[in-house]
């Protein structure tokens, strides 16, 4: 068993945004390895929050962020269940970061069932079309195109997206983080991207 320092607990603790003891509990189970540590804390904290996900979220903060000198805007809902944690500064740098990565990254929806019939079924359209001029044959275009789509979803919805400033790990994780940290549900509800001349 080796022996958990202070330092290693601080490690963690600034890779994760955990709480102290929940860091040591993470390094005492994985033997002291950060990496094994930081995906038990991940594992975790996707448990917490969906124990939490059916409770009501009433309260939040409505974020907004403006980019390139005006050139790019931004504004994005999170709700959380008291104005208690929306008035954290944990909680005020969470909304505001995903206003920053919004800005950044251009997503289309928040999840794959947010995504319109239209849009999905004009990308199939698109993927379809650039297969058969690639001169793939029929029963392979179908193929290409389901593989093409998933990685639209994964590329276009909120969710999925590496988080831009830390890319191993997604939204929806830094999502997790942020419901394990402050012990609510918190929910990514709304967001507007504005781009001049669009």
């Amino acid at each position: 068993m080796a022996a958990i320092s202070a330092t290693m607990v601080k490690q963690l603790r600034d890779k994760t945004g955990s709480g102290m003891m929940d860091c040591k509990q993470a390094l005492t189970q994985c033997d002291g390895d950060i990496e094994k540590a930081i995906d038990f804390l991940r594992k975790k904290g996707l448990a917490t929050a969906q124990k939490r996900s059916g409770r009501a979220m009433k309260e939040g903060l409505v974020e907004s962020y403006i980019h390139m000198g005006g050139k790019i805007g931004v504004m994005v809902e999170v709700n959380c269940e008291t104005d208690f944690v929306s008035k954290t500064d944990d909680y005020r740098d969470f909304v505001k970061n995903l206003a920053m990565h919004i800005a950044a990254t251009n997503p289309v929806a928040i999840t794959e069932e947010d995504v319109s019939a239209d849009v999905i079924e004009r990308e199939k359209a698109i993927y379809s079309a650039q297969a058969l001029e690639m001169g793939k044959p029929e029963n392979i275009v179908e193929k290409i195109v389901e593989g093409k789509i998933k990685s639209f979803f994964k590329e276009s919805c909120l969710m999925n997206q590496p988080y831009v400033r830390e890319t191993d790990k997604t939204i929806a994780d830094y999502l997790n983080e942020m419901i394990a940290k402050t012990g609510e549900n918190i929910s990514i509800r709304r967001f507007a991207r504005y781009q001049l001349g669009e």
